[in-house]
């Protein structure tokens, strides 16, 4: 009786001995994806001082990057938050996703292998917190699967500037929104089975409109004044729009406090070193022209910290070009996960093991961006706009397949008449009132109100205006990309160069685009399923 008690002694242990190790042997995975947050931390203003980095503070963000490794010249696939989504939990390129490399209507297909649930099949504990395009999605509610769903103890932090403005005590309230995150966290924790690893996506939405106006001098202190000289030169240096910029950066702190929480927790349960962090946004600033929705840098490059606690070298700055879709092999191949062959993206599990800073692998010189349809009826026939581009050291190409068809919808003056205006009103904050593709936002009513002023032409015509079928910027030269060099003699070989690049990567990875006629995201099930889907006013 007593060696059989000790016999089943021993093989428990084993067994609580065994799955520990597991645990222990794979790290767990905490995902900090930020909707709409484009390249904005104080990690970025100590590089590259003079840009509206300096007016933020993001101490958090920057720890991950002083503990870990910080990028340079990360990027999305596609600046609309579907498709992008769809590209990193798929790590392929968004146009191999189906109907999920669209904004409304889409459904994901589920013969795609998927990081999150690939982890989960092999042992992994499973979750996310606030929006996610999540595995497993039932048709037409793209943004989480309710089974992994952890949002009981709320989702106000989505709308923080809201909760916290309309309470009168502003400090007492955001105490309430820290807390929210910390037990969603420590809920989905306290579901783990024998120490399993766990993989986490926190992904809040309050970088995504509407802000309360004001709200970054009110609640973070980021006087817009800060940024005067400091904003793009093809934004209007003026109050309103500084004021814009300086709300939005209040909401990048507010998800930066976010992931403080997250930070502090892992280290009081002791996971913290064996935790890979990663942190980064879907994309550019929403409601400013050229951000969002386009493919200049403004609406592709994003921030993007990796924290590996014992398993990679720290406090790197690294060069290397990366693409979201990258950091699913790269998930997989950290929790010793053999990647899917129809992975496009590359594992970054050499660049993280290095020890060195700057360009670490010459081979990672370029990232392919591209994008087709953000929301629907924004323009005649539901019509996407599409385009592609390669982005280097040195240049910024892009083909835009439809020159005829305009950049961000139809709106007045540019597909549609210039009388009767909208109000201020409207603009600000109806994103169909016109040029659908950029939302609603003060700056963008502040540039439409200026049509027929001589001093606002040039900033209409960025915003909203048609675009050559090609076009190439001298980084160099013209960091900003305002000049057009594509048709310059000077520049023909570069041209000619880089388009081949890109074209022979979008045939040899089955780009619709490019793929017989290139007409599949213009025709159905993509249009019909826009139709019944088409946004409200």
């Amino acid at each position: 009786m007593k060696s059989s008690f000790l016999l089943a002694l021993a093989v428990l242990l084993v067994n609580i001995i065994g799955s520990r190790t597991f645990a222990a042997e794979r790290p767990n995975v905490v995902f900090a994806f930020a909707d709409d947050w484009g390249r904005y931390a104080s990690a970025y203003a100590e590089l590259e001082p003079g840009g509206p980095s300096d007016a933020v503070k993001t101490p958090n963000f920057d720890r991950v990057a002083r503990e870990g490794v910080l990028f340079r010249n990360a990027f999305v696939n596609a600046p609309s938050c579907t498709p992008c989504r769809s590209s990193l939990l798929s790590g392929q390129y968004f146009w191999r996703t189906g109907r999920g490399a669209i904004l409304q209507g889409a459904i994901w297909d589920e013969t795609i292998p998927t990081y999150p649930l690939l982890l989960e099949a092999q042992g992994y504990h499973i979750g996310h917190t606030y929006k996610v395009w999540s595995p497993g999605t039932v048709a037409n509610a793209p943004h989480g699967a309710r089974r992994t769903a952890y949002n009981k103890s709320g989702t106000h932090f989505n709308g923080f500037s809201q909760f916290v403005s309309g309470k009168a005590d502003i400090e007492v309230a955001k105490e309430a929104l820290y807390i929210e995150v910390r037990e969603n966290f420590t809920t989905f924790l306290k579901d783990r089975e024998n120490d399993e690893p766990f993989c986490y996506w926190f992904g809040p939405t309050n970088c995504h409109r509407k802000w309360i106006k004001g709200s970054g001098k009110k609640l973070w202190g980021i006087d817009p004044d800060q940024l005067e000289g400091k904003l793009p030169p093809y934004l209007p240096d003026v109050p309103i729009v500084r004021e814009d910029f300086a709300d939005y950066l209040g909401e990048v702190q507010a998800f930066d406090a976010g992931l403080g929480v997250l930070l502090t927790e892992l280290e009081e349960i002791g996971e913290l070193e064996n935790t890979i962090v990663i942190v980064s946004g879907d994309h550019g600033i929403p409601g400013i022209p050229r951000g969002k929705c386009n493919l200049y840098d403004l609406g592709t490059q994003v921030p993007l910290a990796i924290r590996g606690g014992k398993n990679f070298p720290h406090n790197r700055v690294v060069d290397d070009f990366v693409c979201l879709p990258d950091l699913a092999p790269t998930i997989l191949e950290a929790a010793s996960v053999e990647p899917p062959k129809v992975m496009t993206g590359r594992s970054l599990i050499p660049v993280l093991k290095s020890t060195k800073s700057g360009q670490v692998d010459p081979t990672r010189d370029s990232v392919i961006v591209g994008r087709e349809r953000h929301v629907a009826a924004v323009r005649d026939g539901n019509l996407p706009y599409p385009q592609r581009a390669i982005r280097t050291k040195d240049f910024l190409y892009i083909h835009n397949f439809k020159p005829e068809r305009y950049p961000m919808g139809h709106g007045p003056g540019y597909g549609k008449p210039a009388s009767p205006m909208p109000t201020y009103e409207e603009l600000a904050n109806n994103t169909f009132i016109g040029y659908g593709d950029l939302d609603a936002s003060p700056t963008k009513a502040y540039v439409t109100l200026g049509m027929g002023k001589p001093e606002m032409q040039e900033y209409l015509d960025i915003a909203f205006g048609l675009r050559p079928q090609e076009e190439l910027y001298d980084l160099k030269k013209d960091p900003h990309q305002l000049n057009n060099v594509a048709q310059s003699a000077d520049y023909s070989d570069d041209r000619n160069t880089l388009s081949t690049r890109l074209m022979k990567v979008l045939k040899e990875t089955g780009d619709p685009r490019v793929q017989g006629d290139g007409s599949t995201y213009d025709k159905s099930p993509f249009t019909d399923v826009f139709k019944r889907n088409r946004p409200k006013k």
